[in-house]
């Protein structure tokens, strides 16, 4: 869905979001990339944190708890020991 719409820019920089977009999204934040002669905005998560996780809960139940932190501690000893190959 493309939708066009001329935006005002206030003294303050600041430009309203039309209410149907907003609703559409479901989200209060936005993330604007400037693309030089453009900016694009996308919705974004209100809390990044949280929805990284959601996101990534069907693999932790699949793996069980203990078996994912075995793994996160593998990897991490794992990054150690390639950083101190590097030293």
């Amino acid at each position: 869905m493309t939708m066009a719409r001329r935006l005002v820019i206030s003294k303050g920089g600041q430009v309203s979001i039309p209410a149907a977009i907003r609703k559409r999204w479901q989200s209060r934040t936005v993330m604007a990339e400037d693309h030089g002669d453009h900016i694009v905005l996308r919705p974004a998560p209100s809390d990044p944190i949280a929805a990284a996780m959601g996101a990534f809960q069907p693999e932790i139940r699949a793996l069980g708890s203990e078996q994912a932190k075995r793994m996160d501690r593998e990897e991490e000893l794992d990054v150690e020991a390639r950083g101190s190959r590097h030293a």
